[in-house]
């Protein structure tokens, strides 16, 4: 059956769902989880940022090879979120939406709590196991968000009423800032009641066994949800799909393409706003070991800039909903990316406009990014037909979390390097990931009415 159906079909098909889970029933279950997730995900690109490039990578030959190294293992878990996607797919499209989600936020959280046990490389005995724990701890965060996004993006769309498929697709999608602002949160409280040398030694280690109390809370809601209406449908069609992964990739191989392209420019912005303006912002206006000239901000401070920003991506996540359903999700992501093409020229002057332009820029930024961010849990699983939806639009997803966020923060730190502590050529790097963005985006056709409901691949 084409994905391009009618919107009369939508209807029709949707509006016949049987009954399932509760309006809010579904807010909780698919907020909480993406929360949890994006918790996890954050504490570890914070410590990333100013914690571990001394702890696991003492030996390392310079502050900045650090930095470096510390950030190549950040991007480990990109490498693994296509591979998590693929696995936790398999299971998601043939036994369920529901089962799935709580496999992938389990692997998710003991990985998490992992991480805050490993000894520094400084302990004797650790000098190579730790960082290569680390690294393993890493990829398993990786195979668990690449299960749980598409997860929770179908609970929520698979359970929306017709017509506002975008509008629930937001609610997985703000899981991110609410993780984003929880996790800088417990580090800014945990930096302000200890010692620098007290949060080096142990006190990073919190948010990351903190997370073990989150993953409980979040399996308890999980357990409690019933199949959702869409996948219920397949299986009373008999059409599950043995092996979603082959399937998704002989029917529906440029939607993924597609699909991928069309997320690029989000990701590089977000982890532009996140990791790159952190480290920038806090770096020593007049270093003396070589590395790069930042800002000069105490951390503290720029992480509460930080965080009122991500308010702005909150807010902005929620109005994006209703936005796509009015304007359809490609003409609202088209306006949206030609306006974070422009913006990447925008980094330089904002930059230089003391407090007042660089929080005008972490605003801005994180507009945006809620803006993009919140309609993709809608316009990626609305590509793909119901009996590989969770596959294809999981592959999607984090394929372009490989060519995005996974190299962001490294290509944006050698470039900030190559240009004598200029944030120019980032911005041009945001400007051009942009451009492809945009190009995906012509090319794709309107997905608002697509036949979300009854839509199986052959």
């Amino acid at each position: 059956m084409s994905t391009a159906s009618s919107s009369a079909g939508t209807a029709a098909g949707e509006q016949d769902q049987p009954a399932g889970n509760s309006r809010g029933r579904v807010v909780v279950a698919s907020l909480i989880g993406t929360s949890i997730e994006f918790y996890d995900f954050y504490i570890y690109a914070t410590a990333a940022s100013l914690v571990f490039p001394a702890l696991f990578f003492p030996n390392a030959e310079d502050p900045t090879t650090q930095l470096l190294s510390s950030f190549a293992v950040f991007g480990v878990a990109f490498v693994a979120r296509p591979l998590g996607s693929v696995l936790f797919g398999h299971f998601g499209d043939r036994i369920g939406r529901k089962a799935t989600l709580v496999a992938s936020l389990l692997t998710m959280g003991i990985a998490t709590v992992l991480i805050g046990v490993i000894p520094a490389a400084s302990t004797p005995g650790w000098a190579v196991a730790a960082p290569a724990v680390l690294v393993l701890a890493r990829f398993c965060q990786g195979l668990g968000l690449g299960g749980e996004w598409s997860g929770a993006a179908l609970l929520a769309t698979e359970n929306a009423p017709h017509g506002k498929r975008a509008i629930y697709g937001t609610f997985p999608q703000l899981g991110a800032p609410i993780g984003f602002i929880l996790a800088n949160t417990v580090f800014i409280a945990l930096s302000t009641t200890l010692t620098p040398e007290q949060f080096a030694s142990w006190g990073w280690r919190i948010p990351f066994l903190a997370s073990a109390i989150l993953v409980i809370v979040g399996l308890w809601v999980r357990l409690s949800l019933l199949e959702t209406p869409a996948f219920r449908k397949v299986l009373a069609a008999e059409a599950v799909s043995k092996v979603p992964v082959a399937r998704v990739f002989r029917s529906s191989w440029k939607q993924i393409v597609s699909g991928t392209f069309i997320m690029l420019a989000t990701y590089v912005l977000f982890y532009l706003m996140t990791t790159f303006t952190l480290n920038y912002g806090v770096a020593p206006t007049a270093p003396e070991d070589g590395a790069p000239a930042g800002l000069g901000y105490e951390k503290v401070d720029f992480l509460w800039m930080l965080i009122l920003g991500v308010v702005f991506f909150g807010v902005f996540t929620l109005l994006s909903g209703p936005m796509a359903e009015r304007f359809g999700r490609r003409k609202h992501l088209i306006w949206v990316t030609v306006a974070i093409i422009v913006f990447g020229g925008l980094f330089v002057p904002l930059f230089a406009g003391g407090t007042f332009g660089v929080q005008t820029l972490l605003i801005l930024g994180f507009t945006l990014m809620g803006l993009t961010f919140g309609p993709m849990a809608a316009v990626l699983p609305e590509l793909f037909p119901a009996n590989v939806r969770y596959t294809g639009s999981g592959i999607a997803y984090n394929l372009s979390s490989v060519l995005g966020a996974a190299v962001a923060p490294f290509i944006a730190v050698w470039l900030w390097a190559q240009a004598d502590g200029s944030p120019v050529l980032v911005g041009v790097y945001l400007s051009v990931m942009a451009v492809i963005t945009l190009v995906a985006l012509l090319l794709e056709r309107e997905t608002r009415d697509v036949n979300y409901a009854d839509n199986v691949s052959a």
